[in-house]
């Protein structure tokens, strides 16, 4: 069964969404801090976590940082759950990893659909073995391994998305819109930014192997191979 823990302080609004959640199949944990709600998370990996923006001992941005810098928990899905609704904070939250934003308040119906769609997405990432490779990059879908002449490079779920996506689509240019719907599974309604952050920090991780990321001015992304 399909594990959601939600770090959220309100135990009102917990208590609705572990409800609805139950009440749609899945298995369901909660905590009501960000220390909390990692001690969890270490000690059961979820499948994806519902993250509230404002806890009262550990600010989420921070909560989401240390999930995606722990080996064993940077694969787990996140929907940040936050008042924040600025395009900035919904940008903030996407650049640190996040696989979705929702807004308070919100549908309990809006809310599981967009739950549905990230663990969709999810079951798609580890759809058939491949290995793509181009250059001095080798991507591994079924280890979800990147190496650089031999050497691994340490990707974010999304990043590794974001790099597979390009190797599959090798030489052919890729908007900011697609890659915004193709990737992060939302349409293009946020600024590009988004996209152009990270593959900033794609290529960085890369390092000269990200060369071969081109930019295409004035419509996206393409990966040229040499």
């Amino acid at each position: 069964m399909t594990r959601i823990l939600i770090i959220e302080d309100e135990q009102d609004l917990a208590g609705l969404v572990e409800y609805n959640l139950r009440a749609a199949g899945f298995e369901t944990e909660s905590a009501n801090t960000g220390a909390g709600g990692l001690a969890r998370a270490r000690a059961n990996p979820p499948d994806l976590l519902l993250l509230d923006m404002m806890l009262p001992d550990i600010a989420g941005g921070e909560v989401l940082r240390m999930l995606k810098q722990d080996p064993e928990l940077r694969k787990t899905s996140v929907i940040i759950v936050s008042a924040k609704g600025q395009e900035s904070d919904r940008v903030q939250g996407l650049e640190l990893g996040a696989d979705d934003y929702v807004v308070k308040p919100f549908s309990v119906r809006e809310l599981l659909l967009r739950v549905k769609a990230v663990l969709r997405r999810g079951d798609a990432d580890e759809g058939p073995a491949q290995v793509l490779a181009a250059g001095d990059i080798l991507l591994d879908t079924s280890r979800h391994q990147v190496r650089v002449k031999d050497v691994e490079v340490v990707l974010t779920a999304l990043e590794f998305r974001l790099l597979r996506t390009l190797l599959e689509r090798s030489d052919r240019v890729q908007t900011r819109e697609v890659l915004l719907s193709d990737v992060w599974g939302i349409q293009a309604e946020i600024h590009t930014r988004t996209v152009d952050t990270h593959i900033k920090r794609l290529r960085e991780k890369l390092g000269p192997a990200g060369d071969i990321i081109e930019t295409v001015r004035g419509v996206g992304y393409k990966l040229s191979p040499p």
